[in-house]
């Protein structure tokens, strides 16, 4: 949330908003990163040099999860092998065992024809 910043001092005085600034709450994730495993260093590290940058004190977490899905590594390998996952740009789509019939002939049509 971004909220316009009052106080700044003398500079603009009369209390006229100047510049804006986020409100962040305690434990709210600053930034994501996705990059492959054999750049997993670099990243941290420059998440290390960035972290000053900020007030406060910063975390950095290395997720187990793949990308930004819910699932884990090996979760996700085992969901894309029996095709329970299907590519949406940056994400996937979970393909679950409910919903309309026409919808589960229709994927089932499709993996025949893959």
């Amino acid at each position: 949330m971004l909220t316009d910043r009052l106080q700044t001092g003398m500079r603009g005085a009369f209390g006229k908003p100047n510049g804006t600034v986020a409100r962040v709450d305690i434990g709210q994730i600053l930034m994501s990163i996705r990059c492959k495993d054999a750049h997993k260093a670099v990243v941290v590290e420059a998440l290390r040099r960035a972290k000053y940058k900020f007030p406060g004190r910063q975390k950095i977490i290395v997720s187990n999860k793949w990308g930004f899905t819910k699932l884990t590594r090996e979760a996700y390998l085992e969901a894309r092998q029996n095709n329970m996952l299907q590519p949406d740009g940056c994400y996937v789509k979970y393909l679950a065992d409910k919903g309309p019939l026409n919808a589960y002939f229709k994927r089932v049509l499709r993996e025949q024809d893959a």
